[in-house]
């Protein structure tokens, strides 16, 4: 495990939690950021997806292979802050996005070899038959969210946004960054418009991450022509912010400009 210092203080209650992260071979991701660090999340995660894609069984052969872990705990001798955080080898070119749900700064991620053996690519792709929904692309990066009172019940989800059916609009906000590699520069901005939209949106929104270096058709077709460039797909009009993203204020003057 990979461990980092927090600060010399004692930690607020809200410095400290336990986020997982559960992605799909398509680039889809649910997860969730839990203060009272429950045990049950993983299997909730793969609920989750089965409902959210309308899966026959929740698709739990993706655990050894797809998921990531970090948490923040305060050492009692030390009093500080330590983060640990693992991740299967097959999520880590995702490392850019899991910092930024997590607000985990440049935090290295350490590769989780104890169950390496069970990700054969032959034993995976067996089970493309039976899920196709997996290796598509749904643009989901859906935080899943425990009620309040729920904590020591069977519990109760949310996800900040849900795929509707082909006859109707998305709910809340479908939005889009377009950047030329994943790099520091790239890190900031996704980290900083993470925290402004959890913050300042009040309805659901997905966001996507999109390299115009392996995607430029997607660039193309959304008229993008510099980077870095948020596009506001959903609500109508369509809108584009490019170059400096951390105007916030700008930024939430073009979101608010529909009624979602």
């Amino acid at each position: 495990m990979s461990y980092s210092s927090g600060s010399a203080l004692k930690a607020q209650n809200s410095d400290l939690f336990k986020g997982i992260a559960l992605f799909t071979p398509g680039g889809d991701l649910v997860y969730c950021i839990d203060p009272h660090k429950r045990s049950r999340w993983h299997l909730q995660l793969c609920s989750a997806l089965q409902e959210m894609l309308g899966l026959s069984e929740p698709p739990h052969f993706l655990l050894p292979c797809y998921t990531a872990t970090i948490d923040r705990w305060l050492d009692p001798k030390t009093q500080r802050v330590q983060t640990s955080a693992e991740a299967c080898r097959r999520v880590l070119p995702h490392r850019v996005l899991l910092n930024a749900i997590f607000a985990a700064g440049d935090l290295t991620w350490e590769i989780d070899p104890r169950q390496e053996e069970l990700c054969d690519p032959l034993v995976l792709a067996s089970y493309r038959q039976q899920f196709p929904q997996l290796w598509e692309d749904h643009d989901l990066v859906v935080r899943l969210q425990e009620e309040p009172h729920a904590y020591f019940s069977e519990s109760k989800h949310t996800a900040s946004w849900l795929p509707q059916k082909p006859d109707q609009p998305p709910q809340g906000y479908v939005l889009r960054l377009f950047v030329a590699g994943h790099n520091a520069v790239t890190e900031r901005i996704l980290q900083n418009l993470h925290q402004l939209l959890e913050k300042s949106l009040q309805q659901p929104y997905t966001l996507k991450v999109v390299d115009i270096y392996k995607h430029p058709e997607q660039a193309e077709a959304d008229q993008v022509a510099a980077t870095p460039t948020l596009v506001k797909v959903w609500p109508k009009p369509v809108r584009r912010i490019a170059g400096n993203l951390e105007d916030a204020a700008r930024i939430l003057q073009i979101l608010s400009n529909s009624q979602v």
